[in-house]
């Protein structure tokens, strides 16, 4: 099975030779490196840009208002806040037009932490991207969805940002990708560069195939009916664990949602969930104060009030100025398999 970041590899390959890209771009992404996380070794229209995260915005939106289909990257989403302003710009240029001028790029970044990144390489960025009215807003949990979230992005007239959690950059799904080697070693000689020299290599790129995720639409990863889970990103794995450990030891089961479109997103399948649970945890990486939970935690009791059983929970990131690299600091910062579990089995057992 392809890990996540193969998974994005291939789905801009598919890209390239399919869905119209012309470019992909950003600091390290062309040769010799392919990306800090190496999604984007082999490409063919892939280049180096300087460390100019706004030059690399502006760039793209030039190509994709000269007809072009740009995909960049932001090497960490870290220095995506330098950049507030050309998203917000991008955001709303079709608007603008009424509708005339598309601007079909994609910006992806890596997302969070869950790699010890310390200050600069740990930041979430889904509740500030949130706020950037015309852009859609994705995260990946697992590759297949990373896989066909990618080319949803790429085929849209819009501009959309592809967060990618870095600490599951490196996991392996569970599911294949359409047209992906059965064998993961055979996939890895085909399509990872060597350590080293790497000037006469080039991949040999399996026939993958079309698959689009729609954006808009979660996943029921676990489904029961103790309590809603919704969540997204890195944290799914670990819900979705703490979910079979709950079932298993105290027969609590979990409807447990991964969101997987920041925006739009799923609210027919949370509210259906809600109606049937009664009890909602919400969990995300991200800092406490105005994260995007507290938007879903809001429509939630607007909407399903006399639905709840008992009041509703958050679990979020603490809000701190930056993450430490040391391990107990960043495990203090950002919820962890104990915070969860502890918030699932407490929610589940309190008493209606």
């Amino acid at each position: 099975m392809a890990t996540l970041v193969q998974a994005v590899r291939l789905a801009l390959h598919y890209g390239e030779k399919h869905l119209g890209v012309t470019d992909v771009f950003g600091e390290d992404v062309g040769p010799p490196l392919g990306g800090v996380f190496t999604a984007t070794q082999g490409l063919k229209t892939a280049w180096n840009t300087p460390l100019d995260e706004r030059g690399i915005l502006g760039t793209a939106m030039g190509i994709a208002y000269a007809g072009g289909r740009p995909v960049c990257e932001i090497q960490f989403c870290d220095y995506a806040f330098n950049s507030i302003d050309l998203l917000k710009v991008a955001g709303n240029q079709r608007w603008c037009s009424g509708g005339q001028f598309p601007l079909p790029m994609v910006v992806m970044t890596p997302n969070g932490a869950g790699i010890r990144g310390s200050v600069y390489h740990s930041h979430s960025f889904e509740s500030w991207a949130s706020r950037l009215a015309g852009w859609k807003v994705v995260m990946p949990s697992n590759a297949l969805d990373a896989y066909g979230l990618m080319l949803s992005a790429i085929a849209d007239p819009n501009p959309v940002l592809v967060l990618l959690p870095k600490a599951l950059m490196r996991v392996k799904g569970d599911k294949p990708l359409p047209g992906e080697p059965t064998d993961a070693d055979e996939l890895s000689r085909r399509i990872d560069a060597p350590i080293g020299d790497r000037t006469q290599w080039h991949p040999d790129w399996p026939e993958v195939k079309e698959y689009f995720v729609p954006f808009g639409k979660g996943e029921r990863v676990r489904e029961g009916d103790s309590a809603t889970v919704i969540t997204w990103g890195r944290l799914v794995p670990i819900c979705a664990k703490a979910a079979d450990d709950l079932a298993r030891e105290l027969g609590f089961t979990f409807d447990v949602i991964d969101l997987r479109s920041i925006f739009p997103y799923d609210w027919d399948m949370i509210s259906r969930s809600v109606e049937k649970t009664g009890r909602v945890l919400i969990a995300n990486e991200d800092t406490e104060v105005t994260n995007f939970g507290e938007h879903l935690l809001r429509r939630v009791v607007d909407e399903h009030f006399y639905d709840l059983l008992v009041r509703p929970r958050m679990l979020m990131g603490k809000h701190v100025p930056g993450i430490g690299m040391q391990e107990t600091y960043e495990s203090n910062s950002v919820p962890q398999y104990p915070d969860v579990i502890g918030t699932m089995r407490e929610i589940a057992a309190d008493a209606a």
